[in-house]
């Protein structure tokens, strides 16, 4: 089966190198039509994104260049409305965008915590916001966030970039069950790849087996007619695995143990993963600790 994305248009954030600029490419070989975004300067202009465009469109493709910065709501939308007007619709969305600012928690300024939360969080939120409507109206939308592993187990020095990404994931829950009468499907990648900011973190030979090449696949699966939707895509190197939370079974102490110490006697069982379960939404959790109580009670719940 072979993914066409003919007639469709995405957005990709942060396409200017890296990642992105392999994302847009991978999408536009596929026959979508492009805005590559990335930072422009103070009159908006970005020589990255602009060469990202020669590129799709010397191989024949179609493709423009938006400067936004995804952190402020105005430039998204005035990106989202150039894009309509090129071409009246946008198909993909594929929130790349990112900065570091690394340091212990200890040493970070609240300053760069904040700056991460807003590149990668409200970056998001503001791209995804602006185009959201519009493929309600379409029937149709394939959104793509951008996870790490450092938001789904944690990095030594990154608390604004972990807390940052597994933000995004919590976004991802809520907007796949507002979106899906419509069409919209909501994933997260997790992709590994050596780029401009893990070079120097990664041993030499592992910054070249992980390259950005590597994961873009991904994107155009998660970008397709078929794609699934919540889930959470980890890529690197030629791997690729799903992430899944979940949840133990859990145990009640009603009616007598609903203490601190009777949280520290049970513990053992309450860590016991013996039935856990991949809940679908939060009210699924909810269910489970109400059944819990009314059997534990003898209580009927209808």
């Amino acid at each position: 089966m072979s993914i066409r994305l003919d007639g469709q248009v995405a957005i990709v954030t942060g396409a200017g190198q890296g990642l992105g600029r392999c994302h847009a490419l991978a999408l536009a070989q596929r026959g979508a039509r492009i805005m590559v975004n990335d930072l422009g300067d103070d009159a908006g202009h970005s020589a990255s994104a602009d060469a990202v465009v020669a590129e799709i469109n010397a191989a024949g493709g179609e493709a423009i260049a938006h400067g936004a910065n995804v952190a402020d709501y105005g430039q998204v939308e005035d990106m989202v409305k150039q894009t309509m007007d090129s071409w009246g619709r946008v198909d993909i969305l594929i929130n790349n965008a990112g900065i570091l600012r690394d340091k212990t928690f200890l040493k970070m300024p609240i300053e760069d915590f904040r700056l991460v939360i807003d590149v990668h969080v409200m970056g998001t939120a503001n791209c995804t916001k602006a185009v959201w409507e519009i493929m309600r109206e379409q029937d149709y939308g394939r959104v793509v966030f951008t996870t790490s592993s450092t938001g789904l187990y944690g990095n030594f020095g990154q608390s604004n970039y972990g807390a940052a990404k597994m933000a995004v994931v919590g976004l991802m829950n809520t907007l796949h069950l507002e979106g899906a009468k419509n069409n919209i499907r909501v994933n997260c990648l997790a992709p590994a790849a050596g780029t401009a900011m893990t070079e120097g973190l990664l041993p030499e030979a592992v910054f070249k087996l992980m390259s950005p090449e590597s994961v873009s696949p991904a994107i155009v699966f998660l970008a397709g007619p078929d794609a699934p939707s919540r889930k959470v895509l980890s890529a690197g190197g030629g791997s690729f695995a799903i992430f899944k939370s979940f949840e133990t079974e859990g145990v009640n102490l009603l009616p007598d143990d609903v203490t601190a110490e009777g949280i520290a006697a049970a513990w053992e069982a309450i860590n016991d993963e013996t039935g856990m379960r991949d809940f679908a939404g939060g009210f699924e959790q909810i269910n489970k600790f109400a059944v819990q109580g009314a059997e534990k009670l003898g209580l009927k719940l209808s």
